[in-house]
């Protein structure tokens, strides 16, 4: 096989403009001994192979570099211009490269110990223990922050090509699994697993286990406004990954993988996650994404449905605010209802899942700087959606004199905003006669809106735990969360099937956390870079370009634009909106 050295060029500008080669290069340069084969040529040699045989592993890199390059691209790495002949040149150019790859992990490794046989538990725990301390915890932040560079680097190119101009913010937050090849720990022998930080990852709903790493991915999808909204225009990318241990730091790690993407500068919009993630505390997952400017779609468990708290006197209800009034059938419809009864409500259910739309409290300002958001009473403003006597009495309306005009409902608008088709709260009898004193009466009649800050845990956990910016199996939610529920299942599948399997454990056979999240991040990477070239054959048509992108000067420096040539060597091109 013969490599395009458009392709290596390509491949070798995106990892430039990662900046990771550069950052490891500056963690080795105090390292003793002989420099070896720097991280670059590793990390390309990873990236050919898993392009264009779908495995990351140094044996396909080591074919890729010395076998299957052109005379330029070898001048780009470095590599010698003739193929190792005889079995002593092999084995000699093989080992230097995995000597490369084990430098690079030794010096990212927050524990480094022997990973080439199994641990007694005693001496696993000790290990363990010493990842969880907070040095380990930092390098261990600085590893994935390094290995989400080379994924953040692709999204970073579709963003300035113009590629995500149809994505409107929304997000997918979902943890798939990643098996290992090696065997979990043994009780009988009383020795570790080889991957001491691994543990089994349970799948939602089958209760199918898998032992090996839960790789946090964040997906580019889209809520839809109504059902018959048009198709959006942009490549479903993974925008971000994290590599943890299953089930250990669920909502941070999300955090972190949305952090990175800020820095990027793309809009932010709504991020739906499953039930795993409403459970985390809210000061590690809802309060930081809320600040990070993203509005919540979430699921509940049976148990969590139904009223879950109240702020300033209105009751949460399925993650939203309801007037104090609103009637108790509506308030516990949902109460205790098990999964089943959500998936497909009765007609019954979704009757009063519509009637709780006009008690809702309404938007009145978006989220700020600091994730806070106003509500406002459903019976202010200029377009009530209930009559209340109550906030008539507190805060009169200004009387205005208006002609008469003859109101026409045969019109949809005319009967929907008309003061008589709307509900009307009904206050005790009491309060008709005597008025109550103010104090007694909830803070949210009296102001008539109200600030939910971010972090609204600090007074009640359960606000900032379980609110959501969509109502809760309303049409609204469906059209949200569904679609880009689906979106984050398509691409897992999407990722774990064809030839590049991130999910199949020999396609990444080195042990380690720290190797596994770097061979993850390759593997994303060039799954990103295919899902762009689908996109873009689907949207423009085959590229019928024969000759190559890059000029005879190679790759460029980092941050700088590619040139566009039609005199290179022939072979296989990179698709024309690359260049």
């Amino acid at each position: 096989m013969t490599i395009p050295t458009s392709k290596v060029g390509q491949l070798l500008t995106l990892l430039d403009r990662s900046g990771l080669p550069q950052e490891l290069d500056q963690l080795l340069a105090n390292r003793p001994g002989p420099k070896g084969i720097r991280p670059r040529v590793v990390l390309a040699g990873l990236l050919l192979s898993a392009y264009y045989i779908g495995r990351a592993t140094i044996a396909d890199a080591w074919r890729c570099l010395h076998y299957s390059l052109e005379p330029r691209a070898r001048s780009w790495l470095g590599v010698a211009d003739r193929p190792p002949t005889g079995p002593h040149e092999r084995i000699a150019s093989s080992r230097r490269l995995y000597r490369a790859l084990d430098a690079i992990t030794t010096v990212l490794d927050p524990v480094r110990h022997d990973r080439r046989s199994r641990l007694p538990l005693r001496h696993a725990d000790f290990h363990i223990a010493l990842w969880n301390t907070p040095e380990s915890r930092t390098a261990a932040d600085r590893l994935q922050r390094l290995a989400n560079q080379l994924v953040l680097a692709t999204v970073h190119m579709a963003q300035q090509r113009g590629h995500l101009r149809g994505w409107n913010g929304d997000v997918g937050v979902d943890a798939t699994s990643i098996p290992v090849t090696a065997h979990p720990d043994s009780s009988w022998r009383d020795t570790a697993s080889v991957e001491i930080t691994a543990g089994w990852h349970a799948k939602g709903g089958s209760g199918e286990k898998t032992f090996g790493y839960s790789a946090t991915l964040a997906i580019a999808a889209h809520h839809r406004d109504s059902s018959d909204d048009p198709h959006k225009a942009y490549p479903q990318l993974c925008l971000g990954f994290e590599l943890d241990t299953p089930t250990v730091r669920t909502g941070p790690t999300a955090v972190n993988v949305l952090t990175q993407l800020a820095e990027l500068g793309l809009p932010t919009g709504i991020l739906a996650a499953d039930r795993a993630y409403t459970g985390c505390s809210a000061s590690t997952f809802q309060t930081p994404v809320r600040k990070l400017g993203y509005r919540l779609a979430l699921d509940y468990k049976a148990k969590e449905r139904g009223r879950q708290g109240s702020w300033q006197g209105a009751p949460l209800v399925d993650g939203s605010l309801l007037c104090p009034l609103t009637p108790a059938p509506l308030i516990h419809a949902t109460t205790g209802a098990d999964d089943d009864t959500v998936r497909a409500p009765s007609d019954e259910l979704i009757g009063k899942i519509e009637a709780r739309e006009p008690y809702h409290f309404k938007l009145k300002q978006g989220p700020d700087a600091r994730g806070a958001i106003r509500l406002q009473c459903p019976a202010s403003g200029p377009s009530p959606s209930v009559n209340c006597a109550r906030r008539d009495r507190l805060r009169p309306r200004t009387p205005t004199t208006m002609p008469a005009r003859v109101v026409d409902l045969s019109e949809p608008r005319t009967g929907t905003t008309h003061t008589a088709a709307r509900p009307t709260i009904h206050i005790p009898q009491a309060e008709h006669f005597a008025p109550p004193p103010l104090k007694t009466l909830p803070e949210v009649c009296c102001a008539g809106s109200i600030t939910v800050p971010a972090d609204a845990e600090a007074a009640d956990w359960r606000v900032a735990k379980y609110r959501q910016d969509v109502h809760y199996l309303h049409t609204s939610w469906i059209n949200t969360y569904r679609p880009i529920r689906s979106h984050n299942e398509g691409a897992n599948g999407r990722f774990k099937s064809g030839g590049l399997d991130i999910g199949n454990p020999k396609h990444r056979p080195v042990p380690g956390q720290v190797a596994q999240a770097l061979l993850l991040a390759v593997m994303l990477t060039i799954a990103n870079l295919t899902v762009l070239e689908t996109w873009l054959i689907e949207r423009d048509g085959p590229d019928e370009l024969t000759d190559a992108d890059f000029d005879s000067t190679g790759p460029l420096p980092p941050h700088s634009a590619p040139p566009v040539t039609r005199n290179a060597p022939t072979g296989r091109p990179p698709p024309p909106r690359f260049r």
